[in-house]
């Protein structure tokens, strides 16, 4: 599925701001931002950014919300029925609810360096007409806003009203109120923080522990496809790991059948996702920690945790310093045992504070 993204990205002809706005539905558009300077001196030529979005720009172009997903999720975070894996977000999203497309433009892009469509190491190089594979030059999560501002400038957005997301998603709302302070007035990071507190699933030595030990690895010139089988049992531990376990049997599946279940989710994610985008995206999030750069943020700040979330558990959050620097704070933790994946399934726990915020 990256294969047939990249494509459609590369194919697709250059639209106009008209096009790009009044085209606006819950359906994968894509978008070329051009080269893209990045932090570290390099450059990427011809960047692509895949999103989704739902509702209508004001005119002055100030009403946008800005949502952004987490390492292995994707821009239809909002779709309902999309099965995001990480807990889909499509409950916020409605009329009368926080994120309504009847008063907001509401604005989903898929990460650079991801898999789904904008530009990342599955797409073609356009230097050498092959995949960037493993010479996909290393990126943080300011070119990752960076390349969503450039976005959002095509789109004719000038402000946005709040940047929300979970996880790494958190992580792009901290980075944004960070480096466009005066561009946003409201910021929530949920199940996340101003760091990736360090957690044996979320380093590079348990990532090439799966990848690595595969011969089909072959230190990253890997045939296409060929890790799909790692790549399954990879996603079932990463599910467990983020409560899916929990969050099924919630739901009233069949306890004979919560495997089976997740064991068909990580099917349906090995053939979308691009190992090489997990070493990329994860690099990003390990290099990541905004805590010397917090006292910068202007906008309102919702800080969201679970009380069983594994990844980013409360004690390692450091809510306590977020509020002594920060000048409008609001912290939640939602008591919950659904984990890391709680965000959507639980989000009357916080969903409210959110709306309170925007409005």
């Amino acid at each position: 599925m990256k294969r047939e993204f990249g494509a459609r990205a590369s194919n697709r002809s250059a639209a106009t701001k008209s096009d790009l706005v009044q085209s606006c539905m819950p359906h994968d558009h894509f978008c070329s931002i051009g080269s893209l300077a990045l932090k570290n001196g390099d450059s990427l030529p011809d960047v692509t950014i895949a999103y989704a979005c739902y509702g209508k720009l004001s005119a002055d172009g100030s009403n946008a919300i800005l949502v952004t997903h987490g390492y292995t999720a994707s821009h239809r975070l909002l779709a309902h029925g999309a099965g995001v894996a990480e807990g889909s977000w499509a409950p916020l999203i409605g009329p009368g609810k926080p994120l309504d497309p009847d008063r907001y433009f509401i604005v989903c892009p898929n990460m650079l360096g991801s898999c789904y469509g904008s530009t990342g190491p599955s797409s073609l190089n356009p230097k050498t007409g092959k995949p960037y594979g493993v010479t996909f030059p290393r990126i943080g999560f300011s070119d990752i806003v960076a390349s969503q501002r450039a976005l959002l400038d095509k789109l004719g957005v000038t402000h946005l009203r709040a940047v929300v997301g979970p996880s790494m998603g958190g992580f792009q709302a901290l980075q944004w109120a960070i480096d466009h302070p005066d561009w946003l007035d409201t910021v929530a990071a949920v199940v996340s923080a101003p760091y990736l507190p360090q957690t044996e699933s979320m380093s590079m030595d348990w990532l090439m522990h799966w990848l690595g030990r595969d011969p089909a690895w072959n230190n990253g010139e890997f045939t296409p496809g060929a890790l799909y089988d790692t790549m399954c049992r990879l996603r079932v531990a990463t599910l467990r790991q983020y409560g899916m376990e929990t969050i099924l049997n919630a739901q009233g599946v069949d306890p004979t059948d919560v495997q089976g279940r997740m064991e068909r989710m990580a099917a349906q994610w090995a053939h979308e996702f691009d190992p090489h985008a997990l070493v990329v995206l994860l690099r990003a999030a390990l290099d990541f920690d905004v805590q010397p750069f917090m006292g910068a943020i202007r906008a309102k700040v919702l800080h969201v945790v679970a009380r069983s979330d594994k990844l980013f558990p409360p004690n390692a959050t450091m809510n306590c310093e977020m509020a002594r620097v920060l000048g409008s704070y609001r912290y939640v933790e939602m008591d919950t045992d659904l984990g890391h994946s709680s965000s959507g399934p639980a989000h009357a726990l916080w969903s409210p504070a959110l709306a309170a915020l925007i409005d």
